[in-house]
């Protein structure tokens, strides 16, 4: 209660400093005090809901205890019995609100898929993993804006990567971080074998533009002719954008726009948020390393996920997850998969916050 008592008093607080000029003035403070009052909202009214069905629960014990006539009492012990059963799982819902919220989980983000060991197959595979995707982020209404690929020789991509805005992106999206490993019989092969390839792929939150200062002198910047769809525009105008980061050595492309000025915002986008994550990466490795278990470490290298078409079955093997609906999955239904990623990431919280 004192917890909670806390929370409320904190969002009176930050309630009253979204109103005042000064803070209004300052667009870093004021953007953060925000997404502070829209995490605490739900804790402060489930905190409102307890404390009154504890006042409830109080009268109708002291309803039992003082009161003569028998009816009045037995109405109090059913009313009790009710709001004892409807206390247990909203002291459960408080507990899972008060788990430490990373705050980076409200960006936007940035997705890039590779294809790793197996050669043409593994190319495809992580195009499937794009269409994936994209179908995910379509059931949840979130916009999709690829910035820049390259295709497979036989089909899918070698590599491709995506920015994904939406509400709460970076906070579902960042369990998808890691190798996935596909197992069926390449469209490549004629001897009807199995073949096991993979995919890497890596979620990273969007750098606001406010949250890292990028020098234009550290900055070089290139034209070139974009390639792949894009009508008559395609090897005729120098549209596509590199970015080269000197001090860090990151290079970042767009040939999404066949506006060059387009192009060079995006490219500006992803090259703040490749900076920005290189310190954020630094934090969730120091994280994942005080946790036995971290379900969104962001390792690269980690096996997450095998997707085995033979028998119809995807296994996450971070929660020991095993589902056998591997064509709806690929088809973009991937919520079961997440949400008990996320439950078991907020159980894990649990545990290091004490409030089992």
């Amino acid at each position: 209660m004192n917890k909670l008592e806390g929370v409320a008093s904190r969002f009176e607080e930050v309630g009253r400093l979204i109103t005042q000029p000064e803070i209004i003035s300052d667009m870093k403070r004021y953007v953060k005090l925000n997404k502070e009052y829209s995490h605490l909202e739900p804790v402060v009214e489930a905190y409102r809901n307890y404390k009154n069905l504890l006042s409830n629960i109080e009268s109708a014990r002291e309803i039992i205890g003082e009161e003569s006539d028998s009816e009045m009492r037995e109405m109090a012990k059913e009313e009790l019995e009710v709001l004892n059963e409807q206390r247990i799982p909203l002291e459960e819902k408080i507990r899972f609100l008060l788990v430490p919220n990373d705050p980076e989980d409200d960006k936007d983000a940035i997705v890039e898929i590779r294809a790793g060991t197996g050669g043409d197959e593994a190319s495809i595979f992580a195009g499937d993993l794009y269409r994936m995707y994209l179908k995910y982020a379509e059931t949840r209404k979130w916009k999709v804006s690829t910035t820049s690929f390259t295709e497979g020789t036989v089909g899918g991509y070698k590599e491709i990567i995506m920015a994904i805005s939406g509400d709460g992106v970076y906070g579902i999206m960042k369990y998808e971080s890691g190798v996935h490993r596909v197992q069926r019989v390449p469209q490549t092969e004629t001897q009807g074998r199995v073949h096991t390839s993979a995919a890497t792929v890596a979620v990273l939150p969007e750098a606001e533009d406010f949250e890292v200062e990028v020098k234009q002198e550290d900055i070089r910047k290139d034209t070139y002719c974009s390639s792949g769809p894009g009508g008559q525009s395609v090897n005729t105008t120098y549209s596509a954008i590199r970015l080269t980061h000197i001090p860090t050595g990151i290079v970042v492309t767009c040939q999404d726009e066949k506006s060059q000025i387009k192009n060079l915002d995006k490219a500006m986008k992803e090259l703040r948020s490749r900076l920005y994550n290189l310190e954020y990466q630094k934090r969730m490795d120091e994280i994942a390393g005080k946790r036995k278990t971290m379900v969104s470490s962001g390792d690269r290298s980690a096996k997450i996920r095998t997707y085995n078409y033979p028998q119809g079955r995807v296994t996450d093997h971070r929660i020991n997850l095993t589902l056998y609906n591997l064509s709806s999955i690929m088809d973009g239904d991937i919520y079961e998969i997440t949400e008990k990623l996320q439950m078991a990431e907020n159980a894990e919280k649990l545990k290091e916050s004490g409030m089992e």
